[in-house]
């Protein structure tokens, strides 16, 4: 898939509640929750990084490639950036061949995601090692705008970072290594509300 993602994103207390409510929308279940692996590349110099564009390997349900340019953010929240995403036979074959190209993984990243779709937009349900999240991807900015009112989100919330971009700076504050954003590795790290909140990320909900 080549295109342009937009979408927001908000830190939320209450996942549950979210997905109640895409039930009650009679939201249509797309992707069960699954657990995915992430592992971001770059060169030796990180000259993707400098340039805020992203390559990236996923494994879930399959393997996925994925290349991001840099993020065009607007005043209101909403992130777009260009997306060039398709499926791949195997993630270790995909892996060594990346490797093979001059790319090494510079971090590894989990959650679980559970996946609806509503009114043309994507809304995924996601449970990070540091918190619960809600991002809502589609191609018109008011249906965005207008499905964050029906989940009963706060528009003047979105969260304008990255996950793993918000992890480096969680990082720091816990002496933690920046590129292993795991369930294990945080998990010994009290990470709350307020931990975000100190960051410039607050509740939707």
């Amino acid at each position: 898939m080549t295109g342009h993602e937009t979408e927001v994103k908000f830190f939320v207390k209450d996942l549950s509640r979210v997905e109640m409510r895409l039930h009650e929308l009679k939201a249509h279940l797309i992707q069960p929750r699954a657990h995915e692996t992430n592992l971001r590349f770059d060169n030796a110099n990180n000259d993707l990084r400098k340039e805020m564009k992203v390559l990236r390997l996923r494994n879930d349900t399959e393997a996925i490639f994925t290349f991001k340019g840099p993020n065009e953010a607007r005043s209101d929240g909403i992130l777009s950036r260009q997306e060039i995403e398709f499926t791949v036979g195997s993630f270790g074959a995909a892996k060594d061949f990346l490797e093979a190209l001059g790319f090494t993984p510079i971090a590894f990243y989990e959650k679980y995601r559970t996946t609806y779709e509503l009114n043309n937009t994507h809304i995924m349900l996601d449970e990070l090692p540091y918190g619960n999240f809600v991002e809502i991807e589609g191609e018109d900015p008011d249906m965005l705008h207008s499905n964050t009112a029906a989940l009963g989100l706060n528009w003047n919330a979105p969260v304008k970072m990255g996950y793993l971009t918000l992890f480096e700076r969680m990082a720091k504050k816990y002496n933690l290594d920046a590129g292993q954003l795991s369930f294990n590795a945080v998990k010994l790290v009290q990470i709350d509300e307020n931990t975000l909140g100190a960051l410039g990320v607050i509740p939707a909900d």
